[in-house]
């Protein structure tokens, strides 16, 4: 009885049918409440919707179609059985009150005071739209038959030009008549066929539709991309989904190339020249170099590319134990043998 607590309603123990009648009777109220308030004078509050755009007399401000406002709705009237009603409510932007009613004879709303409307009507014939016939045309083709025959020569002629328009979207619409065959359509399109299995029978499409792949090849196409997309996003950490690729984006792809500013050949060569190009004796002026504890110039602290080592054949000693005496001098090489064969 869950359902039932939202309707169920309370009668106090004082509560008599015959004298009461209702709930409402025995509170003293109106089933629609405050919207009520005003019944007695013929006015009911009801919630009244903007048909159109119009500017307030009041502020000059513009009011768009479709705001809503709390309407005082009351019969002014009638046009032959149809009542006109008139809605009386207050600018939400201003203390100015705006008022309109109804319109049967033109299908539409008319402002009585407060406002200004915005013009955007166009005639209904221009437009193509269905024109309501006029009480006068009627009475004439109920009673001149000539006019009745003049009237439905222009009917047919109407019929005529609109006979191919009809016709294609009588075609389009039969596409669609058969609910069940494209229901089994759109799903044979994604159903794994039993591996091994045969494949079901897979109705032809109407003529209207494009030929669709195989159901088995679409199914396969998809569990394809769905795993490239996978991967690219594990590969670069991504997170966001993966739309599916347009020959528009690999066209506009092409035209971008990406590569670094200098390669690894390029800056080798690029040190290979500024230590060719580089002059052998220190600049005038310049601080005079740094030697070694035993005597020698210091040798150059750089990156291992930056050094060139020759090796050279100096001139051999007098004594050999002078020779033995000073070792670590410079980067020369003591002399081969006499006679002994070089590489």
């Amino acid at each position: 009885q869950g359902e039932r607590k939202g309707v169920n309603k309370y009668y106090p123990p004082d509560f008599d049918p015959a004298k009461h009648g209702s709930l409402n009777k025995y509170h003293r109220s109106h089933p629609l409440r405050e919207r009520a308030r005003k019944l007695s004078q013929g006015i009911l509050i009801i919630r009244f919707e903007m048909p159109f755009n119009i500017w307030c007399d009041g502020c000059k401000n513009h009011i768009g179609m479709g705001v809503r406002y709390n309407a005082e709705k009351r019969k002014v009237g009638t046009y032959y059985t149809t009542p006109i009603y008139r809605f009386r409510m207050k600018c939400h932007l201003c203390v100015n009150y705006i008022e309109m009613q109804t319109d049967p004879a033109g299908c539409d709303y008319v402002i009585v005071s407060g406002a200004r409307r915005k013009e955007e009507r166009w005639d209904m014939e221009d437009n193509a739209q269905i024109l309501p016939t006029a009480s006068e045309a009627k009475e004439k083709l109920e009673t001149d038959a000539m006019f009745r025959l003049e009237h439905g020569a222009a009917d047919r002629a109407v019929l005529q030009r609109a006979v191919p328009s009809l016709t294609s979207l009588r075609e389009a619409q039969s596409a669609w008549k058969d609910d069940f065959a494209l229901n089994s359509l759109l799903r044979r399109r994604f159903r794994v066929r039993p591996r091994g299995g045969p494949a079901a029978p897979r109705p032809l499409p109407p003529r209207s539709f494009p030929p669709f792949p195989p159901p088995q090849e679409e199914k396969k196409t998809l569990r394809e991309e769905e795993e490239e997309a996978a991967a690219l996003q594990a590969k670069a950490g991504l997170s966001i989904p993966l739309v599916p690729e347009a020959e528009e984006d690999r066209r506009l792809a092409a035209l971008f190339k990406y590569h670094s500013p200098d390669s690894y050949e390029e800056r080798q060569r690029m040190k290979r020249t500024e230590i060719s190009t580089r002059s052998w004796f220190a600049p005038s002026g310049s601080t005079p170099p740094k030697r070694s504890p035993g005597g020698h110039p210091a040798l150059p602290r750089g990156p291992p590319a930056c050094l060139g080592i020759v090796r050279r054949r100096p001139e051999a000693p007098a004594e050999p134990e002078a020779a033995e005496a000073a070792p670590g001098r410079g980067l020369s090489e003591p002399a081969d043998p006499v006679g002994a064969p070089r590489d």
